[in-house]
């Protein structure tokens, strides 16, 4: 893409010319129904954005038109590679440029928005698996460079999912031999032995979430053939007591659930040649009063220990629905400074 940019003085004004490529179609660029281009307009209103042609100018405060030249350079990166542009890219774009502008010394200062966005980690049936934030991007590349990794953070954050996506790159790489996925049983309210059923179908309700990331990621006719042959390995952690994992990917969901001594002895299987991710919210522990997570108290005890990584994701690494990020940020409001008690209602 090219651009020139025009200052006009007399209002203390810049105005940027962006020129778009022929090879990409403006609406690639400015979105069906120019939906692209609205998002770019929310975010800059005190900038005026017009686009006719094959030309997209901006015109306003130097600093904001210089941003809005930013985000169509890395939407152009973007739709480079033959990856689609969407709302949340253009959204999550601009919020790291903002940064990057605001913070020299933030991380967002020295990641482009296209380089975390066109990280491929997975691809499967047409569809590919990669980072959506810049924490996201962080997580994945801890994982590849550290033998323990704890991806804590709220739900929506992708943790578990791209923990999976990375597990499942590895096994197809030949890089380990089996992938073993756990979870505690533990359940809000409920006791397992109270519980319908045989001990399996009684467990597999906690691992169902698992097993639905994993027909995401590979072939779901394979599935049954590779946990037959122990290649993949879905089971509660109380199935880990005892055993050395070697050649293994082994990811621990849920883990706040975990007491401090199933913690330790879940981080003790660790064998040759494997790799551990642990994953889970401190923000919702189901574990009765008075137990204390394992997932709290094993930050305090292995921070700074060497080839553990801590990755903290937050709501703004929320990759479900917008409205989940606003929720996770009102309960940690709450949380913070807890509304007083409704007084007993009056006859």
């Amino acid at each position: 893409m090219t651009s020139q940019t025009q200052t006009q003085s007399p209002q203390s004004q810049t105005q940027a010319r962006i020129v778009i490529p022929e090879k990409h179609p403006m609406v690639t660029v400015l979105g069906t129904g120019d939906s692209l281009l609205r998002v770019i307009e929310n975010a800059f209103p005190s900038v005026d954005i017009h686009a006719r042609g094959n030309e997209v100018t901006a015109t306003g405060d130097p600093r904001e038109t210089a941003l809005v030249q930013r985000v169509f350079d890395e939407m152009m990166l973007v739709l480079r590679t033959g990856q689609p542009l969407t709302e949340d890219t253009v959204e999550r774009s601009i919020a790291m440029l903002r940064k990057a502008a605001e913070d020299p010394n933030s991380p967002e200062a020295h990641e482009s928005p296209s380089s975390v966005f066109t990280a491929n980690i997975l691809s499967n049936r047409g569809r590919s698996i990669r980072p959506k934030t810049l924490n996201q991007q962080t997580y994945v590349d801890a994982i590849d460079r550290h033998t323990i990794v704890f991806g804590i953070g709220p739900a929506g954050t992708g943790k578990t999912y791209l923990a999976m996506a990375k597990a499942v790159q590895a096994l197809q790489a030949k890089q380990v031999n089996r992938i073993i996925l756990t979870r505690p049983a533990v359940e809000a309210g409920e006791r397992l032995g109270f519980l319908p059923g045989t001990l399996y179908e009684k467990i597999d309700p906690y691992l169902r979430p698992l097993y639905d990331a994993l027909h995401d990621m590979i072939d779901p006719d394979s599935i049954p053939r590779l946990m037959v042959a122990g290649t993949i390995e879905v089971a509660p952690l109380a199935y880990m007591r005892g055993r050395t994992l070697n050649d293994a990917f082994i990811i621990l969901d849920e883990a706040q659930n975990t007491s401090a001594e199933q913690m330790k002895m879940f981080l003790t299987r660790l064998g040759f040649n494997s790799k551990i991710v642990v994953t889970g919210d401190i923000t919702q522990i189901d574990l009765p009063g008075g137990t204390v997570s394992g997932l709290r108290v094993v930050q305090d005890i292995l921070d700074g220990v060497e080839d553990i990584h801590f990755s903290r994701l937050t709501s703004a690494d929320v990759v479900r629905h917008k409205l989940v990020g606003r929720i996770v940020d009102a309960y940690s409001r709450y949380d913070a400074n807890p509304a007083p008690k409704p007084n007993s209602h009056r006859n």
